[in-house]
């Protein structure tokens, strides 16, 4: 396949930081991918290099945050040569890509939801996408319709199933006044605690316990914007532990 321009569009949503969402690659060298990668999305493009190494074309772009948020996300690319257009929610990114090259040459299959492991580095070390997508369409091409009806040689590889299954999560909203309180575990020398957490309010208490015996407590907060962790421990010299994210 050698296209001059190309619009790919999706939605998707996942609770997983990392994962391809859409490969291509070819013979000679041109590639496109777009996945996430610390919860960010991340388009990798190639549309050719020369041997000798004066031309260049590699070109990756980042966009967005926190996209393992299980929230549907669009995403539109729109290319003509080497001027690219991506789209995510609406907000618009523009650039050019490197090198002199304007076609993008892919063999004739692209995958979406991972990489085919074919020996190049690119497929190396890459987590395959865990998540739902929905209305993917590739040049034109309903590939979610395609792919239901088995229109797609070569199809589905793996275990695909066409509904999104809901996360078991049970969330819990607290207002300014409310909070949750839970038996404590005498005895214990360990305390641990994880949780995930969303706001947009800066400021505000997550966590507090005070150990037993009057050994002291821990307190975790957000702080302007950042998480705060204090400990504080009777009995020792330093009694103070302040650690800040």
């Amino acid at each position: 396949m050698k296209t001059l321009k190309d619009v790919i569009s999706l939605k998707f949503k996942t609770s997983e930081s990392e994962g391809v969402i859409f490969h291509g690659e070819g013979q000679q060298g041109d590639y496109i991918t777009l996945e996430l990668k610390k919860a960010k999305l991340v388009l990798n493009l190639n549309l050719g290099s020369n041997q000798l190494g004066s031309i260049y074309g590699h070109t990756s772009v980042m966009t967005g945050s926190l996209l393992d948020d299980h929230h549907w996300h669009s995403i539109v690319i729109e290319r003509h040569g080497r001027n690219i257009n991506l789209t995510l929610d609406r907000h618009m990114q523009h650039f050019r890509t490197n090198g002199e090259f304007d076609y993008l040459d892919l063999d004739y299959e692209i995958t979406f939801g991972g990489m085919p492991f074919s020996g190049k580095p690119s497929s190396n070390s890459r987590k395959n996408f865990k998540g739902c997508m929905e209305s993917i369409n590739y040049n034109g091409n309903n590939i979610t319709d395609l792919a239901k009806r088995k229109k797609l040689e070569p199809s589905n590889v793996g275990n695909l199933s066409f509904s999104c299954v809901e996360p078991h999560a049970v969330p819990v909203f607290f207002n300014a006044t409310s909070y949750l309180e839970v038996p404590g575990r005498p005895s214990q020398d360990l305390f641990s605690v994880s949780f995930l957490f969303r706001t947009w309010n800066p400021n505000g208490l997550l966590v507090f316990s005070n150990f037993a015996d009057d050994l002291g407590n821990v307190e975790i907060d957000i702080n302007e914007g950042k998480v705060s962790v204090h400990i504080n421990v009777t009995q020792v010299k330093k009694n103070r532990i302040d650690i800040s994210s």
